[in-house]
């Protein structure tokens, strides 16, 4: 996958992304996720394990809304790109959860097929700050 290709997939599937934890609708996302889609999220936290199939990822998308009360919002940092169809993104991530401000920096693996995200590994560069910040305290 080339550069501009990359950045412009990205951008389109933070977008939808972003309308949908802003508490938007669904469509975009649809039209950008392949319907096996796969998601991977390590740790123990409730958005943990991995999710399978497009309803599933969209469920975990909606946990991910939920625990934030909408407020979740993504920065992305840079793009690595190689000549197939993975591509990786450094991406911050800033929500209130709790009532408190919280900030983590993760990387998306991400597995393109046919215009269409297959797979994503999202890889937290602090796992347990980042299983922390998602777990609600009790």
């Amino acid at each position: 996958m080339d550069p501009a290709a990359a950045e412009a997939f990205l951008a389109a599937l933070h977008r939808a992304q972003g309308t949908f934890y802003a508490g938007g609708e669904a469509g975009r996302l649809r039209e950008l996720l392949a319907p096996d889609v796969e998601w991977h999220v390590p740790g123990t936290s409730p958005i943990a394990g991995d999710h399978a199939g497009l309803d599933a990822v969209l469920a975990y998308m909606a946990l991910r809304r939920e625990l934030t009360a909408a407020t979740f919002r993504m920065h992305r940092r840079d793009v690595l790109v190689g000549r197939g169809d993975h591509l990786a993104a450094l991406t911050d991530g800033t929500a209130v959860i709790g009532g408190r401000e919280r900030e983590w920096s993760t990387v998306g693996l991400y597995h393109v097929r046919d215009g269409r995200l297959a797979a994503c590994w999202l890889l937290p560069l602090d796992p347990a700050g980042f299983d922390s910040i998602w777990t609600p305290a009790r």
